[in-house]
């Protein structure tokens, strides 16, 4: 057992890795993970672009197709990647699943993300479609495809779950925008159960972005302020506060009584960016029961190397709220809302400028392989 075992036996949360590589699925870097208690994968247009960049694994797959466009290859080997990702996790999938039908746990694990393309983050009716080609091209029941938690990205969160689709809602960022997640959420479900799909089958978690809170909070306080490194937890802990209440609602009983798995909080963007803070500040302190942390490799790491759990702001009802509380000390000083918006456009933006590189990265192996 390791310490990632403990923090999901022992805490109710499950730890999943911001990662994914060919390479890792040919040399069994990833199954050693998952034996090691990685129990999901993320991924992004970043995290493929810099796995393309760095790794010869994927120039056989290239040489294989024959378009010579970039975004169509890329489709082909992300795909690739997040079905073969899939089969590993086959057996957190099973155990899950059995714990779930034993009313043990009240979700399912194992599930690796591939992301909508960014670029259609402003579009409602094309984030769908592109859901559900994903879903249907990798063709596996634990793939989860992430969706932005855009004001257009909302409608395609319930459209996509109506279908029976698993979701990754990303890019969350506010607490209000969190709130909307979740009532996308409730309305897909309510959606998937009118239109005949098993609820017990259909998974999600909302991701709500961490360190980048502080990042820009920080920039705005005076040196040595004491609010510095803070206000991040303070919101993961008022957005836990609003799951609980969530998942107690009338509404959300109504679906769980009809077999639905709970849509749990996952913390995103846990790394730490100021170098002075401490390697697991967006770790040992937002441990809950019903969340995931999903943690880039050296975070994941430093967890499973000396992780203290016991540290959280989360478990204690008290402390939780006693730091929730902390985001009301910015009032007249700093606007959160300001903040979080911008996070927003800029996190857009980012992905989209990967996805671009991504394309060149591709083309270049195109011409190359050519």
């Amino acid at each position: 057992m390791t310490k990632l075992h403990d923090l999901y036996a022992d805490y109710g949360q499950s730890p999943w890795i911001d990662n994914i590589r060919r390479d890792w699925l040919i040399d069994g870097t990833l199954a050693e993970l998952v034996a090691g208690g990685v129990r999901g994968v993320t991924s992004n247009p970043s995290i493929f672009a810099k796995a393309f960049a760095t790794s010869s694994a994927y120039d056989d797959l290239v040489g294989q197709f024959n378009s010579r466009d970039p975004e169509t290859v890329f489709e082909h080997l992300a795909v690739a990647d997040v079905r073969d990702a899939c089969d590993v996790l086959s057996s957190v999938v099973a155990s899950s699943q059995a714990d779930f039908a034993a009313g043990l746990r009240r979700y399912c694990d194992g599930f690796v993300s591939l992301e909508v393309s960014p670029r259609l983050a402003r579009d409602t009716e094309a984030t769908v479609a592109a859901a559900r080609d994903l879903f249907a091209r990798v063709a596996r029941p634990n793939v989860m495809i992430k969706i932005p938690a855009t004001i257009e990205g909302l409608p395609a969160i319930t459209e996509v779950l109506g279908s029976g689709i698993n979701v990754n809602v990303t890019l969350i960022f506010s607490l209000d925008r969190y709130q909307a997640v979740l009532d996308a959420w409730t309305l897909g479900l309510e959606r998937a159960l009118s239109n005949g799909h098993d609820l017990s089958a259909i998974a999600s978690v909302a991701s709500f972005f961490v360190s980048r809170v502080d990042a820009s909070v920080d920039s705005l306080l005076p040196e040595g302020d004491h609010r510095r490194g803070t206000i991040a937890n303070a919101q993961v802990a008022a957005a836990y506060e609003v799951y609980l209440r969530h998942v107690n609602a009338a509404s959300t009983q109504r679906l769980l009584a009809q077999g639905a798995q709970v849509q749990r909080p996952l913390w995103a963007s846990t790394s730490t960016k100021n170098p002075s803070y401490d390697e697991l500040l967006y770790v040992d302190s937002i441990v809950g029961d019903e969340t995931v942390n999903t943690m880039p490799d050296p975070t994941l790491r430093a967890a499973q190397n000396h992780g203290n759990f016991e540290k959280s702001l989360l478990i204690d009802p008290e402390l939780r709220a006693t730091t929730a509380s902390l985001l009301q000390g910015l009032a007249g000083e700093v606007s959160l809302d300001d903040i979080t918006e911008k996070l927003e456009v800029d996190g857009v933006r980012a992905f989209v400028a990967s996805h671009d590189e991504l394309l060149e990265t591709v083309a270049a192996k195109l011409r190359a392989l050519a």
